[in-house]
């Protein structure tokens, strides 16, 4: 008797929480009257191996987002012939950015002119654009990264005119543990701040906001870009995974 192919349990996580995730998502957005196709998934893979996301690979993802350098870069050339798409997610370390710069597709965190300035020196002139966000502390927390929406505006005109950059929108991650309410609050307040800043001439077509457990108000506010970690793979080691 031919015995077929063996799914492992891992394999069969994956692809069971993925097909939940994307009802959810479809869900979401009926409810904000959107299309699926304008909503992007970004599974966040940090923590996890690569045989995780070679697994989420071949149930249709093709972005994935890293935290970590030490551990992205290997994952990224172990899984190179897939040609997916890997996003850098939250603080970038000036040690650490030509490493960026030439490994990812897309950053999602920058805050400072300066870092900025570093990966568009840094990207290197055979590849194609840097696609950036710029993160936005649009829940005012103290000591927590982003810049205040205040400065947006203005670090958006600056890092715009970079050159090997492509400047595609805003980011933020909201504190936990707030209500869907506060959520949609501050996923609304970052939407009108992109909003203003292309009716003083920028062009962001991106909004990068919502995880797993706040990316049905991210949607249902005109999320582009949810970053999802836990809900595809299950809690990291840390059991820190957005």
């Amino acid at each position: 008797m031919l015995i077929g192919p063996q799914i492992s349990p891992v394999d069969e996580l994956i692809a069971t929480n993925l097909q939940a995730l994307r009802a959810e998502i479809a869900a979401a957005a009926a409810s904000a009257h959107r299309t699926v196709d304008s909503i992007t998934l970004v599974a966040v893979s940090k923590g996890h191996g690569a045989e995780r996301v070679r697994a989420a690979a071949a149930r249709g993802v093709t972005n994935f987002g890293e935290s970590y350098l030490q551990e992205a870069l290997p994952k990224i050339d172990a899984l190179r012939e897939l040609a997916l798409s890997w996003h850098f997610i939250g603080r970038i370390q000036a040690n650490k950015s030509a490493a960026i710069a030439k490994s990812f597709d897309w950053v999602h965190g920058v805050d400072r002119l300066k870092v900025a300035e570093r990966l568009s020196a840094q990207r290197p002139h055979y590849a194609p654009p840097l696609q950036l966000c710029i993160q936005v502390n649009i829940a005012g927390e103290r000591g927590k990264a982003g810049v205040e929406p205040a400065s947006a505006s203005e670090l958006a005109r600056s890092v715009g005119a970079l050159p090997r950059l492509t400047l595609r929108g805003l980011m933020c991650i909201l504190p936990a543990g707030q209500s869907a309410q506060d959520n949609r609050h501050a996923f609304h307040a970052l939407a009108l701040l992109l909003q203003q800043i292309n009716a003083r001439g920028g062009a962001l077509d991106s909004l990068s906001m919502g995880m797993s457990s706040d990316y049905r108000e991210a949607i249902q506010q005109g999320a582009t870009l949810i970053r999802v970690g836990t809900a595809i793979f299950g809690p990291r080691p840390s059991d820190q995974d957005p």
